[in-house]
């Protein structure tokens, strides 16, 4: 039975119909008016090749002042939200082209959902890498069983390549656009977050410059309940989507970063449909620093237990840097939408996050050279119960009087009240401290 509202209509005229490109060989032939239906099929399609993930009332509510619930969407196989997209346009394509394959390009969570899940129905897949790319990516594409090919030095050299191989050899090339069936395979998000958790008041979705989920979501969640508040986080460095909804039409923000901590926050505007989805249907959009990506992921971390990137903490960083007061009381889910932070980074991420949480803090100051100073400073240390992470001492290049030494420490508190207490109680002894600002 087809259920016709007013909501459907909006999302007619949300999306003008793309005409077919004879040209190129991409999502952008497969585009179509996105309705509710389109949305429900996918979800019914895609549910025995993706995860129905947990949306679950986190610790932090306490800590924020309201009933938070996490959609945990890095718990996918390829630990990304974008397998259910791709999986959705994978079955969608026509026998003939599953049997010839798809090609890929990038280094994105794209590109390891359609390797995997292309493997998985047995059609042949390739993904191209730059030589740049991390080997541990490259390892793992390889174990969901696409052939990889490293070529060129830069990921334009990469996508050139592939096109390439594509129109050669008869492949589908895929990249992270926003047609129909990408945007209703992303969309079964919201439809999930409705049925788990009761009387809703707001959602809150990574946005950026890939803001599919945030407007394939906001389709669906708005056709269930209009009164639900949808909500787009993006970084404010690269506010590419508030640019975008601004001028109208997608932009081209050439201070985007290729740094791989942000991922697909900082990528360019793909699309007009997402984008006049997002304009007609999602109520809020927030950017946040980065300062506030990096606690957000170290709170996932610690309450959670979940390693996620800043695309998967960009979300409740949006109540982590208090963007939202007016949720205060309300009941929120937040899509915690990918996982997939390389272990380089996550180190570097959780010691500046801890720095930026004045939990972990450095002082310097100048001691007399004599026996038993060292030890009274490890006292006033242990006595307001600081963790000492490294304490180093300098003779030889002390500016100061002879026969002194110079210490520097670097301590962990329990939180920023701790650390002020640790401040006043050094600064009493040791007037002359100097503290290390973060």
């Amino acid at each position: 039975m087809k259920i016709v509202t007013r909501n459907e209509e909006l999302l007619r005229d949300a999306l003008p119909r793309i005409p077919q490109s004879s040209s190129r060989s991409s999502l952008s032939s497969y585009n179509k008016l996105i309705r509710f239906e389109d949305i429900s099929a996918a979800a019914f399609k895609i549910q025995c090749g993706v995860q129905k993930t947990p949306c679950m009332y986190s610790r932090l509510s306490k800590q924020y002042g309201m009933d938070i619930y996490l959609k945990k969407e890095f718990l996918q196989y390829t630990g990304s939200v974008k397998e259910r997209g791709v999986l959705y346009l994978l079955t969608s394509l026509p026998q003939d082209q599953q049997r010839k394959g798809v090609i890929v390009a990038l280094d994105s969570n794209f590109s390891m959902a359609v390797a995997y899940h292309a493997s998985e129905l047995r059609i042949p897949v390739f993904v191209i890498m730059s030589t740049s790319t991390s080997p541990a990516r490259v390892k793992m594409c390889r174990e969901y069983g696409a052939m990889v090919i490293s070529y060129g030095t830069t990921a334009k050299d990469s996508q050139t390549h592939a096109r390439r191989l594509a129109q050669e050899n008869g492949y589908l090339y895929l990249e992270e656009e926003d047609s129909a069936l990408y945007l209703s395979g992303l969309g079964t998000v919201g439809l999930e977050v409705y049925e788990q958790v009761p009387k809703l008041d707001a959602v809150i979705f990574p946005a950026g410059g890939h803001c599919g989920l945030l407007a394939g979501s906001a389709a669906a969640l708005k056709h269930l309940n209009p009164h639900i508040s949808v909500i787009g986080v993006e970084s404010e460095s690269f506010p590419v989507l508030q640019q975008s909804l601004k001028a109208g039409h997608p932009i081209e923000d050439q201070a985007c970063s290729n740094h791989h901590f942000y991922g697909d926050v900082s990528g360019l505007c793909f699309g007009s449909n997402s984008l006049q989805l997002t304009g007609k249907l999602v109520d809020k959009v927030v950017a946040v620093r980065e300062e506030d990506i990096l606690i957000s992921i170290l709170r996932l971390l610690e309450y959670e237990r979940a390693t996620v990137d800043a695309e998967g903490a960009i979300g409740l960083a949006a109540l982590v840097a208090g963007k939202l007061p007016e949720l205060k009381g309300k009941r929120v889910a937040v899509v915690i939408c990918s996982g997939n932070l390389e272990l380089h980074l996550l180190q570097q991420c959780v010691a500046r996050a801890l720095t930026l949480d004045n939990r972990v803090c450095r002082f310097s100051l100048v001691l007399s050279d004599c026996p038993g100073d060292i030890s009274k400073l490890l006292e006033i240390l242990a006595r307001e119960e600081a963790r000492i992470l490294d304490i180093k001492q300098e003779r030889a290049f002390v500016t100061s009087e002879l026969f002194t030494v110079e210490v520097t420490c670097t301590v962990e508190t329990r939180d920023k009240i701790h650390t002020a207490q640790l401040r006043n109680a050094l600064l009493e002894r040791y007037p002359t401290a100097a503290w290390t600002e973060r």
